[in-house]
């Protein structure tokens, strides 16, 4: 694919060509991110600097990090990652909502950014009116997973065992409040059990006690621990998937075993400062779209478990008021609460 960076001396006739079909646009009604991306001179100097408000390590640290090479080419600047993580996110989200409004920093954000207002009493920004969403970029499934030991083959089975032995089963989680407890708390209160919920400071630690039967269950990403199910070490009861997972075909989803309309999956987003203009909108939308087209990135995101979305701006702003809703109705349901 040839590179969308202009040359630098070519780049005032582009300009001028961008903004002749901007004027066109606006007078068929054209979104602007349909229009061809313009790529920064390569010599302006300035990194696109990409917040990420998760520790190092994380699902999406690793897709962005995996892309970062193919997005430098398709925006023509470098790309500087830094993680800012704590409280849930909040810590780094609040860099990116005070960010300057010229599309020089943005951030990349997870579902937790849509759970936190349930969650938290005091966030210092509305976590929908104070940002941009660029594109919803990915999403992973989640698998139900259990512990050998536990006598349950199926959600039904699973079920059934709980509601025999209240009060005895425990799951784990990557954090009060985060997707992964929401996931498994769902699945808690549509069943209607009796089940203990443990929260540790990570996927890692989570991980690791489901493998050493310290907790018996836990919802987790389908890319980690598809080598443990596969082994045998974890038993995979269901997917969180509205359809079933290629990497798991045998596995059914939860709401084809009797919860219907059970869905949740791990999404990732790029999102600006609030006021983001439409130009640098579509750069950047343009721009995460370029480099998706680019094999070593499109293959990256695949191989970490991700299903690529690129969802155009309107539409990934749209998602984030619904899953918002739909998130603070699960808090409500699960009496999910942090402390």
């Amino acid at each position: 694919m040839p590179t969308l960076a202009p040359a630098i001396s070519s780049s005032r006739s582009l300009f001028t060509r961008r903004q002749a079909l901007a004027a066109s646009a606006a007078a068929l009604g054209v979104a602007a991110w349909a229009l061809p991306s313009v790529a920064r001179a390569q010599g302006d100097g300035k990194p696109l600097r990409v917040i990420l408000p998760l520790s190092a390590g994380s699902g999406a640290d690793g897709a962005i990090r995996a892309i970062s090479n193919s997005l430098s080419k398709a925006l023509g600047q470098p790309v500087v990652i830094e993680n800012l993580p704590g409280a849930g996110g909040i810590t780094g989200t609040a860099q990116i909502v005070r960010a300057p409004k010229d599309g020089s920093v943005i951030g990349v954000v997870s579902n937790n950014h849509v759970v936190n207002p349930s969650v938290y009493k005091n966030i210092p920004f509305d976590s929908l009116a104070d940002i941009t969403p660029i594109t919803i970029l990915g999403a992973t499934p989640f698998v139900l997973v259990a512990h050998p030991g536990v006598p349950a083959k199926t959600v039904q089975e699973l079920i059934a065992y709980a509601k025999s032995k209240p009060g005895v089963l425990n799951y784990g989680s990557s954090g009060n409040g985060t997707i992964l407890h929401l996931g498994a708390a769902m699945f808690v209160d549509q069943a209607r059990l009796d089940i203990k919920h443990i929260p540790y400071r990570g996927m890692g630690p989570l991980m690791n006690d489901i493998l050493g039967g310290q907790v018996q269950l836990g919802v987790v990403a389908v890319a980690p621990a598809a080598a443990h199910i596969k082994s045998g070490a974890l038993r995979a009861l269901g997917v969180t998937t509205g359809s079933r997972v290629a990497s798991l075909p045998g596995v059914p989803t939860i709401a084809e075993q009797g919860l219907p309309g059970f869905e949740l999956d791990g999404w990732i987003a790029p999102v600006g400062p609030a006021g983001l203009s439409k130009a640098e909108l579509a750069r950047l939308y343009n721009g995460f779209k370029a480099a998706m087209e680019m094999p070593e990135a499109h293959d990256a995101l695949i191989a970490q478990g991700y299903e690529i979305k690129l969802t155009p701006p309107e539409q990934a702003a749209a998602f984030f008021k619904s899953e918002a809703a739909r998130m603070a109705q699960v808090v409500k349901n699960a009496n999910v609460k942090v402390d």
